[in-house]
């Protein structure tokens, strides 16, 4: 301890040079969703079972579910359902997910990802000249649309641990469709803001009112044609969205826009299948206790780049440092924006579609292996090293080109616990705010593709991993994660975000709260925000005293303040109940019995 302490001393009486290495632009890392007005949230305790998702009709669905007898998986059907009508920006049918399950023995990882069309190549987001395409220019239209996921990923899921007709679970977001719901304080917001969905007639007249304004905060909205889409999916599964007149109408929509045509085919929609992989576990030591964390593998790069930071923190000396005033320090934060900088550098190297990319050393645990995570620990000094360079697990040579930093966005979280001990994280995303502004029949369509790199490879002639690729999974931060008790392998939390590449640093941000801190899932949730993405050190605004921000950059730091608008679920068990958190700067919440 007197180790520590004399560390820590040490750091904050010295401001040393920045290391000399790649030069780091002062640019903010761009976020999935606008902020809007945040909401104190309480905390939940409930008794045998709860639905954490991003909007109370979502949750209260999935609840109604649970009350009729289902399982997990059939809240989660059901929620996802209402979060497609009444949060059209983040989620949706028209995109892709990846679900954690716990079925009281094992867990198991269903990859509902959207994948490349087969007539996509690794030069789609390259312009004339064959340079990367500005961002929105690539996403808006139908270029960037993927094979959507999501609901043959649910179907799979749901032969599996179901309990209620499939039918059955989409009556809540039918009803809702039917009759309306009211429009909240945040979809006005982010359509205040929206720059690009009035460009669409389809989702102009939906959103907006005729003088072009959008909805108003309480106006009742309805969906007729949704509801149809719904029913239709209902009698006759996911192959109503993949074939027949809906698939043609998504079809029509993509390879028929005026400005930026895609290549999404009726071939590409009846052939996607959903995925079940292994999932990637690590342990961790915290609060004395061991852990067992679970979470989902590539093309997922959420799970190994948490277990990577977790891991390395543990290396030093910042395994000893408590909160400050009901804060991170400026100690605290240097060891953590410094790990995950080193985690960045490898998810840049490393990761994509393991059905396109070998894992270094042949598996994927090889980034999480104890030498692999001291020697990159011991990268970490008492200056900023600003950017970091990838490592090499066992010994592995890249043939690959890191990819290069751009825009990630995206996503919904739903986190729930049944009655019958099985449990779930999925985190679901149609990518950027309303994905790629086209509205079908009702629902939105995902602009997921632009998560491939733009650049296929580098100034040598190295391709990227991540490039595009015909029926290829783009990468991902999403990061559903589980974790166990690993004494008595008992289900101790469920959890995961949206938020783009930052949904890593959420949800490490939650889980060291709840282990090594010791808070509820709400305290954790309401920390401020954090993190670097191999660039600069990104904090939320107005969170952190001035003299932490300056400590920061004495150590050579380029630090940032910034909205950083989390959306964190998190179920935590305790003695004889479940206490859920729900992030305050979102619509979430947290309904059980």
């Amino acid at each position: 301890m007197l180790s520590v302490v004399m560390f820590a001393a040490a750091l904050a009486a010295c401001a040393p040079a920045p290391l000399r290495g790649p030069t780091v632009t002062g640019e903010r890392p761009l976020q999935p969703e606008g902020a809007s007005t945040q909401t104190r949230k309480p905390g939940w305790v409930t008794r045998t079972q709860a639905v954490a998702a991003a909007h109370p009709m979502a949750a209260d669905a999935g609840l109604r579910m649970l009350k009729e007898g289902g399982s997990a998986v059939d809240a989660a059907i059901a929620a996802q359902m209402v979060l497609t009508l009444v949060e059209p920006q983040s989620s949706g049918i028209g995109g892709g997910s990846f679900l954690l399950h716990w079925n009281g023995r094992e867990v198991e990882a269903f990859d509902g990802r959207e994948t490349a069309p087969a007539l996509a190549d690794e030069r789609l987001f390259l312009d004339a000249g064959g340079k990367p395409m500005a961002f929105h220019a690539a996403a808006v239209g139908g270029r960037a649309v993927g094979v959507p996921g999501t609901l043959r990923m649910l179907e799979l899921a749901h032969r599996q641990h179901g309990r209620l007709p499939w039918a059955q679970l989409f009556q809540p977001a039918i009803a809702l469709a039917d009759d309306g719901f009211p429009v909240g304080a945040r979809l006005h917001a982010l359509l205040t803001n929206e720059a690009h969905l009035k460009q669409d007639p389809a989702a102009a007249a939906y959103f907006y009112q005729a003088d072009g304004t959008p909805r108003r905060v309480g106006e009742l909205l309805r969906n007729p044609e949704l509801a149809a889409v719904f029913r239709r999916i209902a009698a006759e599964g996911p192959r109503a969205l993949h074939e027949g007149e809906i698939a043609q109408a998504i079809v029509d929509k993509v390879q028929k826009h005026p400005g930026n045509p895609g290549r999404l085919s009726l071939a590409d929609l009846a052939a996607y299948q959903p995925r079940k992989r292994e999932p990637l576990c690590h342990d961790l030591h915290a609060g004395g206790k061991d852990w067992h964390v679970c979470g989902f593998p590539p093309p997922s790069s959420g799970a190994i780049a948490i277990g990577q930071i977790l891991g390395m923190l543990s290396l030093t000396p910042a395994t000893a440092m408590p909160l400050k005033d009901g804060l991170p320090s400026a100690d605290w934060l240097h060891f953590y924006t410094e790990a995950a900088r080193l985690a960045f550098a490898d998810r840049a190297q490393w990761v994509a579609d393991p059905d396109f990319v070998q894992p270094p050393a042949g598996r994927w645990t090889s980034l999480l292996d104890p030498p692999y995570l001291a020697q990159r620990a011991a990268l970490i000094g008492t200056a900023s090293m600003q950017v970091a360079s990838p490592g090499s697990p066992s010994g592995t040579r890249a043939s690959f080109a890191p990819m290069p930093e751009q825009p990630e966005y995206g996503t919904s979280h739903i986190s729930i616990v049944d009655n019958q001990g099985n449990a779930l994280a999925m985190t679901s995303s149609i990518e950027a705010q309303f994905g790629a502004r086209q509205m079908v029949s009702g629902f939105l369509l995902n602009n997921e593709l632009t998560d491939f790199s733009f650049e296929p490879a580098d100034a040598q002639g190295r391709p990227v991993a991540n490039r595009v690729q015909p029926g290829k999974r783009p990468r991902s931060s999403m990061a559903p994660t589980l974790v166990f008790d690993k004494a008595g392998n008992q289900l101790v939390m469920t959890a995961g975000s949206p938020g783009g590449a930052v949904i890593i640093h959420h949800t490490a941000k939650t889980l060291y709260g709840v282990f090594h801190w010791g808070l509820n899932p709400q305290q954790a949730i309401d920390l401020p925000n954090f993190g670097s993405n191999n660039g600069p050190t990104f904090v939320e605004s107005e969170r952190f005293p001035a003299a932490t921000l300056q400590a920061l950059r004495a150590r050579g730091a380029v630090v940032l303040e910034q909205v950083l608008p989390s959306g964190v679920q998190a179920i935590v068990r305790t003695p004889g109940a479940w206490f859920g958190g729900a992030d305050s700067r979102r619509e979430g919440t947290v309904a059980g019995d």
